[in-house]
């Protein structure tokens, strides 16, 4: 499974977005699109995030119109998992169309979550993640309508389901296309090197009937393996051989005809209120192929949070699911790319000449830049504008944001959100994002900063033990000392028994965005130095958590606005 430049992945990749581009700005046919676009969200503060930018983008006629956009929010209270939102969002479109819901083709985005793992897509959601791509500019929803804009017109009614931070390219043979026409749950699989299934869904298939590979199979599944280790995949005869290589089949999308989603909808009547996190490929997968056995329903060794009830909950979803057919297309010519870290965003988007020639990212899009050819092929600047005197080092990320004059920015750094001010430097290995809040009424910004490899999630269950978490190599409690600030009162944000670099409250709130970033800077350098730096005065600190708890959504989005008008102004003059 050597990693390579796929040509004809390449030109299918290219075809599906200039057939997508056609239909960006315009009203669509019957059977054209989708009838529905669902994105499903963690809450109803992100809900309203996401209308709001899908509402502009309808706008700016960035998607294509004539069809519903819906948002739809878990429920308040505990977290539901992916499969908890699929099966409310089904509710809610149920609720909404009634019957008429048996003659709609519908895509379901599953998009929420924080991203604690790639920190700039937290505020305005993983599903607005800008690309290197496209006029106007693509962010992860474009790009995911377009790799399946095929889709639609060969499908029965029903539901496709999917995720907002993963990219899927395929090529299937000419005159053909993938269809999804039978019942129960339809399953895109690729081929994928062993260590790869350890992380995935792994799919046990029939025999095939024929030793040709194909670059397209449809096949049976007698059983879904959710993140096996390798002996379990050779037990269960996952594993397959092609040229002497070794692979398994692993998932990423699938389809569920209306019949069989109506049963999802009688299986949410049985369960509700949710109350624990149901994942929509473990848990509903695993129920289905004539191997599937109740057994799994008691393995909670891929569980995050172990909660009372799941084992029971898991028990209803497969006496409910038992004897669905679970279908498989086999992708042969395809690969799966996963964007949902800062080091996948970095090495995806600078360094991996595989995904940079076969989807045709750009190394600057949208912007106004005037770096070195050299330079430009291993950096990516998207939706921003920087002074002719910048310097981005290779390997580094900048999206939504102004360099001024004599800026420098390190290697492998990501720059998101910010304001640069003259003669500033970015270490290498930096994470920076500039985000706006309304606290007490007024209008503050706040620039987070980490280390590309810190550990956002890692947790203590005392602010005592702050010692055990790192910002930049350095442990928290040193990081204080070199600010000047009283250990006794460092704040951690939200559920003080799980205490991260995620809640600590750490962070400055600034009157206006260039300081923001210059305080935040002035800390990192602080950290490298080992020199004390004191905070002015009664500085407010607030956490990641915190600040996006009180973001002002509309500042951040008046900022890449006026970006975006000065780009086409400047891009405008230059073509004149």
């Amino acid at each position: 499974m050597a990693e390579f430049v796929n040509v004809h992945l390449q030109k299918s990749t290219k075809e599906k977005i200039e057939k997508f581009n056609q239909l960006r700005g315009k009203e669509v046919q019957t059977d054209e699109f989708w009838d529905l676009v669902v994105i499903t969200s963690a809450d109803e503060d992100q809900r309203s995030a996401y209308e709001i930018q899908i509402t502009e983008k309808l706008e700016r006629k960035e998607l294509p119109l004539g069809i519903s956009y819906h948002v739809f929010a878990d429920p308040p209270g505990c977290k539901i998992g992916n499969g908890g939102s699929t099966l409310h969002s089904l509710q809610c479109l149920h609720d909404k169309y009634g019957k008429s819901l048996s003659g709609f083709k519908v895509i379901l985005i599953h998009a929420g979550g924080f991203s604690q793992r790639l920190p700039n897509a937290s505020a305005l959601g993983k599903i607005f993640t800008a690309l290197p791509l496209g006029k106007p500019l693509y962010q992860m929803l474009e790009l995911k309508l377009a790799m399946y804009v095929d889709f639609p017109s060969h499908m029965k009614p029903g539901i496709l389901v999917t995720c907002a931070d993963d990219i899927e390219l395929y090529s299937v043979p000419d005159q053909e296309n993938v269809v999804f026409d039978k019942s129960g749950f339809t399953a895109l699989a690729h081929p994928s090197p062993l260590s790869v299934g350890t992380t995935h869904g792994v799919f046990v298939l029939e025999p095939a009937e024929m030793a040709r590979i194909c670059d397209m199979e449809y096949r049976n599944c007698f059983q879904f393996l959710h993140k096996p280790n390798i002996e379990k995949m050779r037990k269960c005869n996952a594993v397959c051989e092609r040229e002497g290589e070794e692979f398994v089949y692993t998932d990423s999308t699938y389809y569920v005809d209306y019949g069989t989603a109506m049963r999802l909808l009688t299986l949410l009547s049985e369960i509700e209120p949710l109350t624990c996190e149901i994942d929509a490929y473990g848990d509903f997968l695993q129920a289905l192929g004539q191997r599937a056995t109740v057994d799994y329903t008691e393995n909670t060794a891929n569980v995050t949070k172990k909660e009372k009830g799941l084992i029971e909950i898991r028990r209803k979803i497969f006496r409910r699911l038992k004897g669905t057919a679970l279908n498989v297309i086999l992708l042969n010519n395809s690969k799966f790319y996963h964007v949902g870290t800062t080091e996948e965003y970095l090495f995806h988007f600078t360094a991996d000449p595989c995904l940079r020639a076969e989807l045709g990212l750009l190394s600057a899009a949208f912007s106004v830049c005037d770096l070195e050819p050299s330079k430009k092929t291993r950096a990516c600047v998207m939706h921003s504008i920087l002074h002719p005197t910048v310097t981005i080092s290779q390997g580094s990320v900048v999206e939504y944001s102004r360099l001024d004059a004599k800026v420098n920015v390190g290697t492998r750094s990501i720059i998101s959100g910010c304001w640069i001010g003259t003669d500033l430097t970015v270490p290498s290995d930096t994470f920076v994002h500039s985000l706006s809040v309304i606290l007490d009424g007024k209008t503050g910004f706040v620039t987070v900063v980490f280390g590309i490899q810190d550990d956002l999630k890692r947790n203590v269950s005392s602010p005592a033990d702050m010692k055990a978490l790192s910002l930049f190599k350095v442990n928290l409690k040193d990081c204080v000392g070199l600010w000047g600030l009283c250990l006794e009162k460092i704040r951690f944000s939200g559920d003080t028994s799980m205490c991260s670099l995620w809640n600590a409250c750490i962070f400055p709130v600034c009157s206006d965005l260039k300081n923001s970033f210059v305080m935040s800077l002035w800390m990192v350098k602080a950290l490298d130095s080992g020199t004390k730096f004191t905070l002015p005065n009664n500085t407010i600190l607030t956490s990641l958590q915190e600040t996006l708890q009180n973001k002002n959504l509309e500042e951040m989005l008046k900022f890449r606005k006026e970006l975006y008008e000065d780009i086409l102004r400047v891009n405008l003059s230059n073509s004149v």
